[in-house]
């Protein structure tokens, strides 16, 4: 379960039970709801095909090949025990919980290993029209492993570099001579595995970037196949991988951004990730061979994988002879998965096509939106009226501006609502922080009378952290998980009226001294009688 610190998210482990299900969604779907308490990964089937989709921020594209190899193995041992199936282990004996959660990472990050970083150039960026509402487009086809490897052998590449440069040439096609000043590059995801010895199931591999220049092409493949090789050649190697792994680390390392807040390093993220995006046109990944005992093998016909990115993808994994592609995006188009497939075909490899076997989406949270937009409408079509009716009859009392200010502040309590309604904690904490500023804002413009931070402000925090207890033991919330919710409650019910006491802003003092009081108190009894809880979460989100 990924969970948000004062500085970093981190990985937490759940009690939550994963349940397997029919396949219900699109593939791909979102995995990870902000502020909801749900596990990162789920199981789901259909038909006779066995489904594992998991959020990249638990495992990589290796972690969870062996996942899906363990799960299967188990469901044919039950399944077929009577055939004289085996219980065989796919993991060396000798390999621990411990070696798959290390973060290796951290272990193999180099501070000599860091070089000076050259500037990228833009890629050509595709710009077509987005499907409907958004949703994947799936292509798959199978190949033979043995024609591939053939023809790739035939030019002296291996089958990533020939399949590189057959969907490089396949983009290449669908731009235009003013488009050819762009560069087209690839993202090559790579197993770090293979260099760093490693059993981590987390998250370890890097990437190169391979790409062709059209501007001076000869017009034939097998000039972007040797410029491919080329680059393979001297990119995937341990000292790159190695360099490139620890530029990318260094950030995480520095001790001035480790005390940067969490949202600040979030939006930071997101703008390195815009000017990422320009660097690449496009992503293919091969996650190599899936091997599986002999005695389960026959069971299974292949396996198959395709990711969700912003960009075109193409997936590739074989089982056997069988070579399954996948090609994944959100564009209504698919003239570069046909180009592909020509330039395949063209060098006598065939393919088969895979017909789309999915059920119909069950899209949740469509019509919450539709009604959550048809209320922002209502909203500001009623803030309009209050503003006509102030023009046009200027009444003494300016009773349309404050209906137009509570429409607004209505508003704006039900926006924080429904976007927060996973985490009914969080959503206490902010309309906590939002009715109490209103109403401050709302006693400055109506003269100032005190009674926002006389009453207001220490009632409702004592009211906020009473409904946050009630909260908690309705819904069954471990105290590990309502902690942090209760002890900012409490923080901002003690530190705010004592403030504003200080200050002198306070008229009747006693409401928010029996206010701050009563936070106090509740804190120094979480850390009495919950000590080890307390300690272990704040560590967790206030780790640096």
């Amino acid at each position: 379960m990924l969970r948000k610190g004062l500085f970093w998210h981190y990985l937490e482990k759940s009690n939550l039970r994963p349940v397997v299900r029919e396949e219900y969604k699109e593939p791909c779907s979102r995995i990870y709801i902000r502020d909801k308490k749900s596990l990162l990964f789920e199981v789901t089937y259909y038909k006779k095909r066995i489904n594992f989709e998991v959020f990249h921020v638990l495992t990589d594209g290796t972690g969870a090949t062996e996942f899906l190899k363990e799960l299967v193995k188990d469901y044919l041992f039950l399944a077929h025990s009577g055939e004289g199936l085996e219980d065989i282990s796919l993991h060396p004996e000798d390999m621990t919980v411990q070696d798959q959660e290390n973060d290796s990472f951290v272990k193999y990050y180099s501070e000599e290993a860091r070089r000076p970083k050259r500037r990228k150039s833009r890629a050509y960026q595709l710009k077509k029209t987005q499907k409907e509402n958004g949703r994947l487009r799936v292509h798959e086809r199978i190949l033979s492993v043995r024609e591939v490897l053939e023809h790739s052998r035939r030019q002296g590449v291996s089958m990533t570099v020939f399949l590189t440069a057959a969907l490089l040439s396949a983009i290449h096609e669908e731009m235009t001579r003013q488009q050819e000043k762009w560069p087209v590059v690839l993202m090559v995801p790579v197993n770090l595995r293979k260099f760093f010895p490693s059993d981590s199931m987390l998250n370890f591999f890097g990437w190169i970037e391979p790409g062709y220049d059209y501007r001076n092409w000869d017009g034939s493949f097998e000039a972007v196949v040797e410029q491919v090789r080329e680059q393979f050649r001297q990119e995937l190697t341990k000292e790159k991988m190695e360099t490139h792994m620890s530029e990318l680390l260094a950030l995480e390392m520095n001790p001035i951004l480790r005390l940067a807040p969490l949202e600040l390093k979030n939006l930071c993220i997101q703008a390195g990730a815009k000017i990422a995006e320009k660097n690449v046109t496009a992503v293919f990944s091969n996650m190599s061979a899936v091997s599986m005992p002999e005695a389960y093998a026959e069971y299974i016909d292949r396996f198959g994988i395709y990711t969700s990115t912003p960009k075109l993808e193409l997936c590739i994994c074989s089982f056997g002879d069988k070579l399954s592609l996948g090609f994944t995006s959100r564009f209504d188009t698919e003239n570069i998965q046909r180009n592909f497939y020509r330039i395949l075909r063209e060098q006598g490899i065939h393919s088969e096509k895979v017909k789309p076997d999915f059920p119909e989406p069950d899209v949740p949270g469509e019509l919450e939106m539709k009604v959550y937009k048809g209320f922002c409408l209502l909203c500001l079509a009623a803030v309009i009226l209050m503003f006509d009716l102030h023009w046009n009859y200027r009444p003494e009392v300016p009773w349309t501006l404050f209906s137009a200010g509570g429409i607004a502040s209505m508003w704006l309590a039900s926006t924080i609502g429904f976007f927060k309604r996973h985490n009914l904690l969080k959503n206490t904490m902010w309309q906590l922080v939002l009715v109490t500023v209103g109403c401050i804002i709302w006693d400055v413009l109506t003269g100032w009378h005190g009674w926002s931070v006389d009453f207001v402000l220490p009632i409702l925090s004592i009211g906020v952290l009473c409904s946050m207890m009630v909260i908690s033991y309705i819904q069954k919330y471990p105290l590990r998980d309502c902690m942090i919710y209760l002890v900012m409650a409490a923080g901002y019910g003690f530190l705010l009226p004592l403030i504003l006491v200080l200050t002198g802003a306070v008229t009747l003092k006693l409401p928010s001294l029996l206010g701050a009081g009563f936070c106090l108190l509740f804190v120094a009894g979480l850390v009495l009688f919950k000590g080890r809880e307390f300690k272990e979460e704040m560590g967790k989100n206030l780790h640096i």
